[in-house]
């Protein structure tokens, strides 16, 4: 800059020429501005200098503690570096450890999962469940849990298995809420028997896990169960006969959808009806000739004993006869007393021929609905097929119901039939017997004339 201001006024003072003062004064004043100019620029110069020396010395301090820093943060680095290396390492090694400790606890988890589940379908449908509510929950956590269990968990399951095992063995009362047929729930005194009956009112009970309430079965069994149901309610100490499902409610389900008698009647349709009916007839038979027959029996033998004769019975219109044709000859007195004995006899076995003949139609008519149901099977058979065998029992009801009925009145009305004309016959011989006897004496006295 300094030389190009001195080249600047050489120019000038070339142009402006010697000849010229004011040019020469102007060009003086102009050279002492120019070094005034210059001494002012070296001192500005100097002064850059000095401060760009002194930054320089800062620069340089900066740069070494910039690079102090670089090299201790390198260090630093190496050292994590070597730290994180051993780290994994470790981690390594531990994650080894951890799944080698792990295969142990992950079956043993697995085994309590499974348990907890197996512990918790038990208990949703457990009896006891009904005075002990709340207890499958946790067993529902458990089972459904990704943790390892705590040991509070596990006390909790090992708990609810000895409190199950327990109360199994325990015939309790306790009140509790019962469910009516109707919907209508009531406070009542409930009997458990173990986990597998709970009774109420002389009434069996049914667990129903969704509400976690007792319900009265809409359909109860047979009135001997009901019996001994009530039997355990009034107990107070002692042994009492008391049915028990095993099956926690299985067996009780299917035995009070057992029919009744009269169900299974009902399930015989017309040819049912018609069966019990002739086996009625037949056994009103039987209940009238029982009657004439035992009393005739008992008039008979009152007349055995009794030399006079009464014509209210056989024998002593046996009897009378011989009274009558006491002198007749034994020819006229036999044909006598066979008539008279040819008169009662069909009396002693009136109604016989109709008992036997109920007793053979009513097997026939097991046989005809026996046809009858299959029949009817095979028509639905025919049209819903196979696949539904609830559609075919209505026809195979009424086949086996009706050969059913059948058997069962034909079976005792033959044997009542046997057993009347056994009796039948052997008032007959009585009367025969002693019109024997009369016939002999007879014979011996005229022989003795």
């Amino acid at each position: 800059m300094r030389a190009l201001r001195v080249i600047v006024v050489g120019l000038i003072a070339s142009l402006l020429g010697p000849g010229s003062l004011g040019a020469q004064e102007s060009l003086d004043a102009l050279l002492d501005k120019v070094k005034r100019s210059r001494v002012e620029n070296q001192a500005i110069n100097r002064q850059r200098e000095a401060e760009f020396r002194t930054k320089k010395s800062d620069q340089q301090r900066l740069l070494r503690e910039a690079q102090g820093t670089r090299d201790r943060l390198e260090r630093r680095s190496e050292q994590l570096e070597s730290s994180f290396n051993e780290n994994e390492l470790r981690i390594i090694s531990l994650e080894e450890q951890l799944r080698n400790r792990l295969g142990n606890l992950g079956e043993l988890f697995g085994v309590v999962r499974q348990v907890a589940g197996d512990t918790r379908g038990v208990l949703d449908g457990s009896l006891a469940s009904a005075q002990f509510p709340g207890r499958a929950e946790p067993m529902a956590e458990l089972a459904e849990s990704k943790v390892l269990p705590s040991i509070r968990e596990l006390e909790g399951l090992w708990f609810t298995l000895l409190q199950e095992m327990v109360e199994s063995g325990k015939v309790v009362r306790f009140d509790t809420t019962v469910v009516l047929p109707d919907g209508e729930q009531v406070q009542r005194e409930v009997v458990r028997v173990g986990v597998f009956n709970a009774v109420s009112g002389g009434k069996f009970l049914q667990y129903l896990p969704g509400t976690g309430k007792l319900t009265e079965l809409p359909r109860q069994p047979a009135g001997r169960y009901r019996g001994a149901a009530q039997d355990l309610e009034d107990a107070t100490e002692g042994m009492v006969a008391m049915a028990v499902d095993p099956s926690r409610g299985s067996i009780l389900s299917l035995l009070v959808q057992a029919p009744t008698y009269t169900e299974r009647v009902q399930q015989g349709g017309l040819i049912g009806y018609i069966t019990i009916a002739l086996g009625l007839f037949g056994l009103g038979i039987v209940v009238v000739r029982f009657r004439v027959l035992w009393n005739t029996g008992r008039a008979m033998k009152a007349q055995e004993s009794s030399d006079k004769a009464d014509p209210g019975n056989p024998l002593g219109r046996v009897m009378q006869v011989y009274e009558e044709y006491g002198t007749a000859d034994t020819e006229t007195l036999e044909l006598k007393l066979d008539e008279s004995i040819l008169k009662d006899a069909p009396q002693l076995e009136r109604g016989l021929t109709t008992v036997k003949v109920v007793s053979i139609i009513a097997p026939l008519l097991g046989l005809l609905g026996t046809v009858t149901g299959m029949i009817l099977t095979f028509q639905q058979i025919t049209l819903f097929g196979t696949g539904d065998p609830k559609m075919m029992a209505g026809g195979i009801s009424q086949a086996l119901v009706t050969t059913m009925i059948g058997l069962s009145v034909a079976i005792p009305l033959t044997l009542l039939h046997s057993w009347l004309r056994d009796r039948s016959k052997g008032l007959i011989q009585v009367l025969e017997e002693e019109s024997a006897g009369m016939v002999a004496r007879r014979a011996e006295a005229e022989h003795a004339q």
